[in-house]
């Protein structure tokens, strides 16, 4: 059974710093990725991560500010996100991608399975 769990989304303050972690199980190594979803509007690509690590797309809103990671070990994936603004504020999702493509997905539609999302919100 495929199950994620994020966890580390909170309340700060613009310019701050928060770490999520998405828990993954059930499944072998696979892509990775971060969306997130404000009210109102479209779910948004963050970041992904390939199944080696090695390649790791970002969102154009994010670059510079936001890094993703993982621990293979541990089969968990991090977003490390720094100089936060309010717009950042969203409920975050991670999501895991099964098939093994050439080039690590950036939409949505291309993952296969969720958690249940992590909240973040920025304070002006």
């Amino acid at each position: 059974q495929v199950q994620l769990v994020e966890s580390g989304g909170g309340f700060v303050q613009a310019g701050g710093s928060l770490r999520l972690s998405c828990a993954a199980s059930g499944f072998e190594t696979y892509a990775m990725g971060w969306f997130r979803q404000a009210p109102g509007k479209e779910r948004e690509f963050v970041a992904a991560i390939s199944w080696s690590g090695n390649e790791t797309p970002y969102g154009e809103s994010v670059k510079g500010r936001f890094t993703i990671s993982r621990d293979s070990a541990k089969n968990t994936v991090y977003l490390q996100m720094n100089s936060l603004k309010p717009e950042d504020t969203a409920l975050y999702y991670c999501a895991v991608d099964v098939l093994h493509r050439a080039v690590v997905a950036v939409m949505a539609y291309e993952y296969d399975y969720w958690g249940q999302g992590t909240q973040v919100t920025v304070s002006s």
